[in-house]
């Protein structure tokens, strides 16, 4: 039986297929420093980890309410008071089985066929395909290293029209580690609020952020509540990827919607996760800062180790836990047989050559660069930058 053509239209994640790889790679022997994957390497913190193991222990194990507890939703609602200005109540909020499935259950209760969905470009690899998946049309707005790889307000005006129902936007952004200032998220929204379109903020690396950014919600900044989606989670902010717990705040009618959509594919998240996301939101700033100095060491050590290697451009990124740099200037050079085309070759070159895994940037829309992940060791780190310069260097030198 042939396949559907919605399973048709999107390709496989890039970022899981390293992941795989290394893990292949890695089982039969070989010594690969993985800067591909997007988790913290710290352990989930032990707060939060005593919460599942109580909620285990006190038989906390079966169905609850398909939207959440109402214990994680009031801790949700909190959170967003606390930390964003924003007024939710329970009801407006659904708990999902992570940030990505949030996103796709609000795609898929306000995208048709015919629909645009605005966001900017380089983007996150599963953003483009989400959207393909829900018949949408993604609309792709180009930023560069001219401009922080941020979009301007004058940009996205031009960019709306009639078919345009969605504007996706991420503050700190992945790949780029972007972050929009006050002043662009407001004036993006009057954009969006002038023109009626739905906004989606995906604010999952909210607190990682440095050199005193300051992490502004578009829903903060949105005049019309009716049109404002947050979606977020604990997944980055408290090293809890494998525990699966995001959520979506948004006016009750396109709550309704996600609730709707959510009752008939994956019903409620794990009930112990939910037990441990309600002491993740509540337990003291300090298990967030620790990480956030130690990533901000890793960033400041990565960047300029990048900075220093010839040919090679790269922005400082203000928040998430990545690097972006640009590689055009090795594309044409030649090892051995190969000619390095684009960025893909060159992962493909440093990953066998030198065993080092990083991400092309065709994965996110931006063929002349690549990701390094700095969610991993300061000695891998070390390692994996040494390995990088020599690889590249032989490179220069058979060229």
């Amino acid at each position: 039986m042939p396949l559907t053509r919605r399973v048709q239209r999107i390709q496989p994640s890039q970022t899981l297929a390293i992941t795989a790889l290394v893990d292949t790679l890695r089982r039969q022997g070989k010594n690969v420093i993985d800067l591909g994957a997007g988790e913290p390497d710290f352990d989930t913190p032990v707060v939060i980890k005593e919460a599942a193991i109580r909620a285990i222990n006190e038989g906390f194990t079966k169905y609850t309410p398909g939207t959440g507890i109402l214990e994680l939703k009031q801790a949700i609602c909190e959170k967003l008071a606390r930390d964003n200005g924003l007024n939710y109540e329970p009801s407006e909020i659904v708990v999902t089985c992570g940030a990505k499935h949030a996103l796709v259950n609000v795609m898929l209760s306000l995208v048709e066929e015919g629909d645009e969905v605005i966001l900017q470009s380089p983007y996150w690899t599963s953003y483009v395909e989400q959207i393909r998946f829900v018949n949408g049309t993604p609309i792709l707005l180009k930023t560069d290293e001219s401009t922080d790889f941020k979009v301007s307000a004058e940009q996205l005006r031009q960019a709306i029209t009639e078919r345009t129902k969605l504007v996706l936007v991420s503050s700190p952004a992945n790949p780029t580690g972007a972050v929009y200032t006050g002043a662009e998220v407001s004036a993006l929204s009057q954009v969006m609020d002038d023109r009626g379109v739905y906004v989606m903020s995906d604010e999952i690396y909210e607190k990682i952020i440095y050199d005193g950014e300051e992490h502004v919600s578009f829903a903060a900044r949105h005049i019309s509540k009716e049109k404002a989606i947050v979606v977020n989670g604990v997944s980055k902010a408290f090293a809890m990827t494998g525990w699966r717990i995001g959520y979506v705040a948004a006016s009750p009618d396109v709550i309704k919607a996600v609730a709707r959509v959510q009752s008939h594919s994956t019903s409620n998240p794990c009930s112990i996760s939910q037990r441990a996301a309600v002491a993740a939101l509540r337990a003291e700033p300090g298990i967030v800062h620790e990480m956030v100095k130690e990533f901000d060491a890793r960033r400041r050590f990565l960047v300029e180790q990048l900075q220093s290697i010839p040919g090679i451009v790269c922005v400082r990124p203000k928040g998430a836990f990545y690097v972006f740099p640009k590689v055009a200037e090795y594309f044409g050079l030649k090892f051995r047989d190969k000619i390095i085309q684009n960025s893909s070759d060159l992962c493909s070159f440093l990953l066998e050559d030198q065993g080092v895994a990083l991400v092309p940037g065709e994965a996110f829309g931006s063929p002349n660069n690549v990701r390094l992940s700095y969610a991993t060791s300061m000695e891998n780190l070390r390692e994996a930058i040494s390995r990088i310069t020599r690889g590249l260097q032989k490179l220069r030198d058979a060229s």
